[in-house]
């Protein structure tokens, strides 16, 4: 914000301005007036830009009113009438959502003959009592001017103040700005200074979005030396399960297979007893059952041993009992005949 101080060639009282914010064509001035006081009434009509068709600064930059007609439209035209606050509360205040309540209102503009422009006061009851009291003893209009030309189009508002020298803090804004809440919070937020720039801020917002956008963009789209396609994956998993489903049916079946084998060698070797095999099957199919079964096989004794007794024929040579040798006499029959043709039943 730069302020410049102005002379006051028509005996008002010393004047000054300060800008207050910037655009891209246009910029606003505040140009600082004692306040003409008169008894205990407030001043119902000062002069809100001084006469001349230039205003010269300290510095030695100017500003220009060659058409002090078309300020007075450009009020007419807006149709608004212009806030007196404190301290220019409606230019920097009211623009980060805080109050800025009008002490009085110019409700009409006029162009003097000297090129000055004047405005009728209309006070509240609050604004003429601070000026009545000498509470604030100046007031400083803030000025529309075109950065390119430096003409001055029109007054936004007016301020009360009591700093009507350039080199109190009142007035030098540039160093004193106000930081916005929301900015504060932002600012915060982003792990930045507390003094860090509105654009500063801003290029770390951005700068944010696009690591955002770039890490998105990545997870879209990874490499795949890196990364698989889920689909693909997948079917490759599929694919795994199923092969190994089935080299496991495969691996139940020759298990099986040789458990089997081996229970019926060793029932053939009377290793072990029919009565046994349900339990030994069992052992068996338990993790590393069969080779402890091949082990206790190999050193178990025969103890269901073969027998020829389903070839031999019955031994009919046995002596006949005392009831038998007692017929066999009565009939007058030999012991071998018995033998031979009577046999047993």
């Amino acid at each position: 914000m730069r302020i410049l101080i102005v002379d006051d060639s028509g005996g008002i009282g010393r004047q000054f301005a300060v800008a207050l914010n910037s655009s891209d064509e246009l910029s606003t001035i505040a140009l600082n007036f004692e306040l003409p006081l008169t008894g205990s009434t407030p001043p119902a009509s000062i002069p809100l830009i001084p006469a001349g068709a230039v205003i010269t600064g300290r510095d030695g930059r100017s500003w220009n009113n060659p058409d002090p007609a078309a300020i007075v439209r450009f009020f007419q035209e807006r149709g608004l009438k212009i806030p007196i606050d404190i301290e220019h509360a409606t230019e920097i205040k009211a623009k980060i959502g805080e109050a800025a309540p009008a002490m009085a209102w110019a409700t009409d503009l006029a162009a003097h003959d000297d090129g000055s422009i004047w405005g009728n006061i209309d006070w509240t009851p609050r604004g003429a009592e601070m000026v009545t009291n000498r509470e604030y003893s100046y007031y400083s209009p803030a000025i529309v001017f075109d950065k390119t030309t430096g003409n001055i189009i029109g007054i936004k508002s007016i301020g009360l103040t009591n700093s009507p020298n350039f080199y109190v803090p009142a007035l030098n804004r540039e160093n004193q700005k106000e930081v916005p809440p929301m900015l504060k919070k932002v600012i915060a937020l982003l792990g930045l200074a507390e003094t860090t720039t509105e654009e500063t801020a801003l290029n770390s917002i951005m700068t944010l979005k696009s690591d955002h956008a770039t890490a998105l963009n990545h997870a879209n789209s990874p490499p795949l030396d890196k990364f698989v396609p889920k689909a693909d994956y997948d079917l490759a998993l599929n694919r795994a399960n199923d092969a190994e489903g089935k080299l496991a049916t495969q691996a139940k079946e020759q298990l099986e297979t040789a458990i089997n084998h081996e229970i019926d060698a060793a029932l053939a070797a009377g290793k072990i007893t029919p009565g046994t095999k349900d339990y030994h099957v069992a052992q068996c199919r338990q993790e590393g059952g069969l080779d402890r079964f091949k082990t206790f096989v190999g050193a178990a004794p025969v103890v269901a041993g073969t027998t020829d007794l389903d070839k031999k024929k019955p031994d009919h040579d046995t002596a006949l009992n005392a009831e038998e040798q007692t017929i066999a006499s009565m009939f007058g029959n030999s012991v071998e005949d018995i033998k031979k043709y009577g046999g047993t039943q």
